[in-house]
């Protein structure tokens, strides 16, 4: 670890900017990169690339060296809902990564679509992460749009920041519900007290808003319906917690000792499913796919009551 002290003069810079300057040979994006994932600490908190350094700060750089990796494509089957010559929209499986990550660069989303699609995938995020443009949990199913060139990837994260593409969910929460639909609009940034969880903060924060609506319920879980207007990690999942309706499942945010089974049905994760996702071509043309319930949750709903 390099720990680096600002002095006076140096104040007001750019946090990106003057980390850059003292190493020359990464690229300022992979800087903004490890100052988003906490791997550039200032006064040992999570800043973002903008940030004005103060007289005194304290930063701190751990491993932020880039490593070669060589991600290789593996004959995995997809479940594709769609395709054509610049996006697939797959239905991602439960416990399957999207992207490879230190220590796990194999058996991921990733490897599978590298070799359905050969050298058609958006470069603009990496070799890590070729095509990907959204993501979703490793416990969470179904619906993820992949690029296949960069003009369509532009096009799909433009309408991601601007937040007009249609992301709705299901999921099994814990208890019931007074009021049959309802939003939380509370701000996401990654906890101070674990880096690999989030909550709802106001520090490092960014604006988080969920609406939800119930579909049925019983006296312990309900089945209700999510509708993202932004995208923060885990957002659904730090949200409901926020309001005492944990994901079933929810091995992180849930209860301390979660439901591992409920009559025989194993529960592995956050039963939680991106059923349907909606966007605006390049040809300006709005399309919508949904992907089906996976067997294991329809099951859980059928046991529940709550079909």
């Amino acid at each position: 670890m390099n720990e680096i002290v600002v002095e006076k003069e140096q104040s007001g810079v750019r946090a990106d900017k003057f980390i850059s300057e003292l190493y020359p040979d990464l690229s300022r994006n992979h800087i903004k990169n490890c100052l988003i994932s906490g791997d550039i600490l200032v006064n040992d908190n999570i800043v973002k690339a903008g940030y004005s350094l103060k007289e005194n700060d304290i930063i701190k750089v751990l491993d932020i060296e880039p490593q070669e990796i060589d991600i290789k494509p593996q004959n995995i089957p997809l479940d594709i809902i769609y395709e054509d010559k610049d996006v697939l929209i797959v239905n991602k499986p439960k416990g399957m990564v999207v992207h490879p990550a230190p220590g796990h660069y194999e058996d991921t989303l990733v490897n599978a679509i590298m070799y359905h699609c050969k050298d058609e995938l958006s470069g603009i995020n990496g070799v890590i992460r070729p095509g990907i443009v959204h993501r979703i949990d490793k416990n969470t199913t179904g619906s993820l749009i992949i690029c296949k060139n960069d003009k369509a990837h532009n096009h799909i994260a433009k309408q991601i920041k601007e937040h007009s593409i249609v992301r709705r969910y299901v999921g099994i929460v814990y208890g019931s519900f007074k009021q049959s639909e309802g939003f939380v609009d509370k701000p996401i940034g990654r906890s101070s007290n674990d880096r690999k969880k989030m909550c709802v903060t106001d520090k490092n924060s960014k604006e988080a808003y969920t609406s939800y609506k119930v579909i049925s319920q019983g006296d312990k879980y309900s089945l209700v319906e999510f509708e993202l207007k932004t995208g923060r990690t885990h957002q659904i999942r730090v949200h409901m917690a926020s309001i005492n309706h944990p994901l079933l499942g929810d091995d992180v945010y849930g209860p301390k000792k979660p439901v591992k089974s409920i009559n025989g049905i194993e529960i592995i994760g956050q039963c939680l499913h991106a059923k349907t996702i909606g966007f605006v071509d390049l040809s300006g043309k709005y399309m919508e796919f949904s992907a089906p319930i996976p067997e294991y949750m329809q099951k859980l709903i059928e046991e529940l009551g709550l079909n």
